[in-house]
């Protein structure tokens, strides 16, 4: 949005043209001595301005002097619209807007709008010292104004694009991109890369317009060292990265999801795997309606079984080989009993009976399942993933 600069009203203006006509000479005059002063004060308070290259520094003092002379060519028409900030900085290459920010703008222009305001009694005809003054303190007004309104636009303008580059890298990830070109775009977007990742897939929780989306990345940046948002149609992908707890901090950012399922998916070392995180998160997310009692958030994992159902190669390759194929690797029986058990409707007795051996035998064999596999026959969820386990494990030997 841009806005309409200030015309300062007739009354505002300098008294009068014989004073204004002395000090517009004078001001001019002078502009060699109001330069070196206002190079001086940059050198001996400015840090930032002596830490910049000679380059950039030479530019600085175009810029200085552009704002001077713009100064003086106002005063000459002061009804006038001021020349803006963009004006100014015309004399310098757009780069040096990525060495100075918005407050080192606003410093080079105070210690420009003090120097011309300390030489102003110097300067003035005899008794145009006020009407100087009260020019530079409108001039300075409205160059202030102008210099938050250019890097408004500049920060608007580049949220827009972080956002659709964001949008990219997200989308990338999804279809299980992670080329170079990915790295890269990450950096940009200041990926730290330290610490694993994982990514958690939902429902958004209403429509989304700019503001609750530039909030919902704040939040999400806050609850982890690394992050990243992706919006795709209903569904919002989040990627956290960083070397805290990222289970816990995704745990903390259920409240951004609308209603339904919340999926997380399994933790990876970098961003170069989390494509696989993803893409388990996403499985997990279309599986999830399977399990009406899934806690929320749910791990991708827990949902291998329900994954398996609805086509998810990597869910069965999953389950057989860290369910069936350890138990038929290991010895004492314990996958005769595991598939014993579950075929007599999960009894310790009736499977014993028709093994031939005592139940507690059963017990312990089943005991060793659960220290094998990581999930254990005698609950009732756990025994679901590891039948489906069993068949998928045994459909595989029989190819």
């Amino acid at each position: 949005m841009t806005a309409t600069p200030r015309t300062p009203s007739s009354a505002s203006a300098p008294s009068g043209p014989t004073g204004n006509a002395d000090n517009l000479q004078r001001l001019r005059d002078g502009s060699g001595l109001l330069m070196s002063a206002a190079l001086r004060r940059l050198d001996d308070e400015i840090p930032w301005y002596r830490e910049l290259p000679a380059e950039d520094r030479s530019y600085v003092g175009l810029v200085a002097q552009s704002g001077i002379t713009a100064f003086v060519t106002w005063y000459a028409d002061p009804l006038a619209p001021p020349h803006g900030v963009s004006d100014i900085f015309a004399a310098a290459p757009p780069e040096l807007t990525r060495s100075i920010s918005l407050q080192n703008t606003l410093q080079l222009v105070r210690i420009v709008v003090e120097v011309v305001e300390a030489y102003s009694d110097q300067l003035a005809a005899p008794g145009g010292e006020r009407d100087l003054r009260e020019a530079v303190l409108r001039y300075s007004r409205e160059v202030a104004f102008s210099a938050a309104e250019v890097y408004a636009r500049a920060a608007e303008v580049r949220g827009a694009w972080d956002a659709r580059l964001e949008a990219l890298v997200v989308d990338a990830l999804i279809r299980g991109d992670g080329d170079d070109s990915l790295r890269s775009r990450v950096s940009a977007l200041g990926w730290g890369g330290h610490g694993p990742t994982l990514v958690m897939a939902g429902t958004i929780a209403s429509t989304l317009d700019e503001v609750r989306t530039a909030e919902l990345r704040r939040a999400t940046r806050r609850a982890a060292g690394d992050a990243l948002v992706g919006i795709h149609g209903d569904r919002l992908v989040l990627v956290l990265g960083g070397e805290g707890d990222l289970q816990a901090a995704a745990a903390s950012l259920l409240p951004r999801f609308g209603p339904g399922p919340v999926v997380i998916g399994p933790t990876v070392p970098g961003l170069e795997e989390a494509a696989r995180s993803a893409q388990a998160a996403l499985a997990g997310l279309r599986a999830a309606p399977a399990w009406p009692q899934a806690p929320r958030p749910v791990l991708a994992d827990d949902l291998l079984p329900e994954r398996v159902l609805t086509g998810d190669t990597t869910a069965r390759r999953t389950l057989v080989a860290q369910a069936y194929r350890p138990l038929a690797e290991a010895t004492g029986s314990v996958l005769e009993t595991l598939s014993a058990y579950l075929g007599t409707g999960r009894s310790l007795e009736a499977a014993a009976r028709s093994l031939y051996v005592h139940p507690n035998t059963v017990r312990y064999r089943l005991r060793k399942v659960s220290e094998i596999t990581g999930w254990d026959p005698l609950d009732a969820r756990e025994s679901f993933v590891l039948q489906v386990a069993l068949a998928l494990g045994q459909l595989s030997t029989t190819r």
